[in-house]
């Protein structure tokens, strides 16, 4: 079995409003239907760990030892 290949954000992000647009129309069978429903929770759940992942990075500064650490405001 060939491994699935990795899309980026972007392209994922692209399939998934595709397949809504799909889903909407109401004119695809019902098991075609499920596959895609399928497909785009897949999706979906790549989409939010890239972004959790993004947001995690975003959050930490470089220290000036060179560490990353977490990002803080202090009040």
């Amino acid at each position: 079995m060939a491994k699935k290949e990795e899309l980026s954000f972007e392209e994922s992000l692209k399939r998934l409003e595709a397949i809504v647009k799909d889903l909407e129309n109401g004119s695809i069978p019902l098991d075609d239907a499920i596959n895609k429903f399928n497909e785009a929770m897949i999706l979906s759940k790549e989409c939010n760990d890239k972004l959790t992942k993004a947001e995690e990075n975003v959050n930490k500064i470089l220290t000036e030892n060179g560490n990353l650490e977490d990002f803080t405001i202090e009040e």
